[in-house]
C-alpha cells in the first residue's frame, strides 16, 4: 500500500505544475486578446473621428461653394465667370489683350459687377480676397514695346491691375491682395491655343484673414 500511495503522490506532484503552466498560458492569451481588442477599438474610434471630420469638412466646403455661387449668380449666368473649388475664374481675354496688363472696358465692368456680392460674402465670413494672375507658357518676345521680363512679371502686373480695379470700385484695400504664378499651375495643356487660352486667366479666392493677435512685448 505504501508503494501505491507514493506513486499517487508523485503523479499528483507532476500534474500540478502542468495545470499551473496551462493556467498561466491561458491568462497570458486572454491578456493578449484583450490588448488586441482594445487596440482595434482605439483604431476604429480614430477612424470614425477622422471620417466625421472629413464629412464635416466636405459639408463646409459645399456650403461655401453654394454660398459663393449664390452671391455671384448674375455674373455666373453671363458665362464670363466660373467658380471651381471655391475659386472664381475669369478668362484673361475678357480682362486683357494678349501680352498686356491694361484692363479692357468690358473687363472693368465685369469686375465692378463682382464687388458688391463679394463684399457681402467676405464680410459675412470675415475673409479677404486673393487675386491671382496666371499665363500660358509662351515666351514673351523681346522688343521695345515689351514691358515685362517674363510671364511671372506679366501675371503679377495683371493681378495688381485687377486688385486695384476692385479697390477703385469699392473693395476695401484691406480685404484684397495680389499673387502671381506665371505659367505655373496650368489648368489645361499648353500644346494648343485652346489650352493656352484657358491658362491665361485671373482667379479670385476668398481666404481666411491673418490673425490680428499681436505678439506680447518682452519687458
Amino acid at each position: 500500500m505504501m508503494g501505491l500511495d507514493d506513486t499517487l503522490d508523485d503523479a499528483t506532484e507532476q500534474t500540478a505544475p502542468v495545470w499551473a503552466v496551462f493556467g498561466d498560458l491561458m491568462a497570458g492569451l486572454l491578456g493578449a486578446f484583450v490588448l488586441i481588442l482594445v487596440g482595434v477599438l482605439v483604431v476604429q474610434i480614430d477612424l470614425v473621428a477622422s471620417l466625421k471630420q472629413e464629412v464635416e469638412k466636405r459639408q463646409m466646403e459645399e456650403q461655401r461653394r453654394m454660398a459663393l455661387e449664390k452671391a455671384l449668380a448674375i455674373p455666373l449666368a453671363s458665362g464670363r465667370v466660373t467658380v471651381h473649388n471655391g475659386r472664381i475664374g475669369i478668362s484673361g481675354s475678357v480682362l486683357f489683350a494678349t501680352g498686356s496688363d491694361e484692363l479692357r472696358s468690358e473687363g472693368r465692368q465685369l469686375l465692378k459687377s463682382l464687388v458688391q456680392p463679394l463684399l457681402v460674402y467676405l464680410r459675412e465670413r470675415d475673409e479677404m480676397l486673393m487675386v491671382s494672375g496666371f499665363t500660358d507658357n509662351t515666351t514673351l518676345l523681346r522688343g521695345p514695346q515689351q514691358r515685362f521680363a517674363d510671364n511671372l512679371e506679366l501675371s503679377a502686373q495683371r493681378a495688381l491691375t485687377v486688385a486695384r480695379a476692385l479697390i477703385d470700385e469699392g473693395m476695401p484695400s484691406s480685404q484684397v491682395f495680389a499673387a502671381a504664378f506665371g505659367a505655373e499651375q496650368p489648368v489645361a495643356d499648353n500644346a494648343d491655343e485652346k489650352g493656352r487660352a484657358q491658362n491665361r486667366r485671373v482667379e479670385m479666392a476668398p481666404v481666411p484673414k491673418a490673425s490680428n493677435a499681436k505678439p506680447a512685448r518682452n519687458e
